[in-house]
C-alpha cells in the first residue's frame, strides 16, 4: 500500500518548531514531568524504579484499569493501548477495511481516518458539516442517505477536528440507531472527549454501540503528546484480536515510562481535564473580543467544544498565501484549512495553550501594520 502525504504534517513540519508565536495547536497546555508526579504521593521514587523493558503487547493491566474507568460497559480485555491516536487509527483500517469496501466519513476530519481507507483502495464518501446562522451543523437525515448496502464502517470524531462541533447524546444515540438498523460499524474519535463547555458530559460512543469502536489518547484533552499513548475500547472480539495481531508488526508494545505516567495522568484526569477547560475559555474571552472587532475580517466560527475552531477568512486572498505569508512575515503561525482538503477560506486555530493571548497580540500587530 502506498500512502499519500499527510499534508496537515507536512505543513507543520516546516513551521511548528521554528514559527515563535503558534496560534493554530490542536492540544492543550502540557506540563513537565515532575509537574505530573507531585500529583501522586509516592510516584516520584516510583517513576525512578521503573523497569525499562518491554511492556504487554495490549497495554500494562494498571494502565488500562485506568482507561477502563471511563467506560461504564467495558472491562480491561475490552482496551488495547496504542503508541498515540495514529498507530491506532492506520492499525483499524488495515484489519477491518479491505479492497472495494465502502465507508462514510464525517468531513471535515483528521486525514488518516479517511485517506488510509481510500489507499487502501475502499470508497469514502463525505458526510460534510457545513455552516449555518448558528454555527457548524449536521444532518443526520443525511447520514441515512448516504449508506448504500455494501457500507461497511462510518467514521466520526466528537468533539470535531478542526470544526469544535460536538454532538448531543441524543444525536449520539440516533447515530448509533442508524448505524445498528444497516449493520455499519462505528470508529469514533473521542480525543478531545472532556473538553464540553456545556456541562453535560456525553458518555464515550462505545458505551452507547455495541457495534463500535472509541479511539482516546493523552496527546489532545490531557496536554501530554509526549507521552505518545492512546488506546481503544470495543466490544467486539474479532476487533480485539486482529489490532492485537497487526500491533505485532507497527509497535509491538508502549513505552514503559509513558504507560507509567499515563496512568498518574488518568487517576488524576478530571483535574487535568478542568484546569485545561478553564484555560480555554479564559482563552475565548480573549477570542471574543478579538473577533468582534475583526468581524469585517474574519467569520467568527466558535467552537461548541475542544481547543481548536474553524473560522473563515473574508480577506480577498487565497488562504494557503495569506498563512504562508503571515508567518514569514509576523512569527504567527495558522493552519490553512485547505491541508484538510476543505474548500473555502478557512484556518484553523488553537486555543488550549496558556500564550494564546500574547501569540494573537502578534497577529493583530500584523493586520494593523497591513
Amino acid at each position: 500500500m502506498k500512502l499519500r502525504d499527510f499534508e496537515l504534517e507536512v505543513f507543520f513540519e516546516q513551521y511548528e518548531f521554528s514559527a515563535p508565536y503558534l496560534l493554530t495547536q490542536s492540544d492543550c497546555e502540557t506540563m513537565p514531568i515532575d509537574s505530573l508526579l507531585a500529583m501522586e504521593p509516592g510516584s516520584q521514587e516510583a517513576f525512578l524504579k521503573q523497569r525499562l523493558g518491554y511492556t504487554e503487547v495490549t497495554g500494562s493491566p494498571e494502565l488500562k484499569e485506568q482507561i477502563d474507568n471511563l467506560y461504564i460497559n467495558h472491562g480491561i480485555d475490552n482496551v488495547i493501548v496504542h503508541t498515540g491516536a495514529q498507530e491506532a487509527i492506520f492499525n483499524f483500517m488495515n484489519i477491518f477495511l479491505e479492497p472495494g469496501d465502502h465507508m462514510i466519513t464525517q468531513f471535515p476530519i483528521y486525514q488518516s481516518i479517511y485517506s488510509v481507507a481510500q489507499d487502501i483502495g475502499c470508497s469514502v464518501d463525505r458526510w460534510e458539516i457545513r455552516e449555518s446562522e448558528t454555527g457548524w451543523m449536521m444532518e443526520l437525515e443525511e447520514l441515512e442517505r448516504l449508506i448504500k448496502p455494501e457500507t461497511k464502517l462510518l467514521c466520526i470524531n466528537n468533539p470535531n477536528n478542526p470544526t469544535g462541533l460536538i454532538f448531543s447524546e441524543e444525536e449520539m444515540k440516533r447515530i448509533a440507531e442508524i448505524a445498528q438498523k444497516h449493520s455499519v460499524f462505528v470508529f469514533c474519535d473521542e480525543v478531545y472527549k472532556g473538553l464540553e463547555f456545556d456541562g453535560n458530559k456525553r458518555p464515550w460512543f462505545a458505551d452507547i454501540c455495541n457495534n463500535s469502536l472509541s479511539l482516546g489518547v493523552m496527546s489532545k484533552a490531557y496536554g501530554l503528546p509526549g507521552l505518545r499513548i492512546g488506546w481503544i475500547v470495543t466490544s467486539n472480539k474479532e476487533v480485539l484480536d486482529k489490532m492485537r495481531k497487526m500491533k505485532h508488526f507497527t509497535s509491538i508494545c508502549n513505552s514503559a515510562p509513558s504507560e507509567f505516567l499515563a496512568k498518574i495522568a488518568l487517576k488524576h484526569g478530571e483535574k487535568i481535564l478542568t484546569k485545561n477547560r478553564k484555560l480555554i475559555e479564559k482563552n475565548l474571552e480573549v477570542s471574543d473580543r478579538f473577533f468582534n472587532k475583526y468581524q469585517h475580517l474574519f467569520r467568527y466560527n466558535r467552537q461548541q467544544a475542544g481547543p481548536i475552531a474553524f473560522h473563515e477568512m473574508k480577506i480577498d486572498w487565497p488562504i494557503e498565501a495569506f498563512c504562508e505569508q503571515l508567518v514569514k512575515d509576523s512569527g504567527v503561525l495558522l493552519l490553512p484549512g485547505s491541508v484538510y482538503d476543505y474548500k473555502g477560506k478557512y484556518f484553523r486555530m488553537g486555543y488550549g495553550r496558556a500564550n494564546f493571548e500574547e501569540n494573537l497580540k502578534h497577529f493583530e500587530e500584523y493586520l494593523e501594520c497591513e
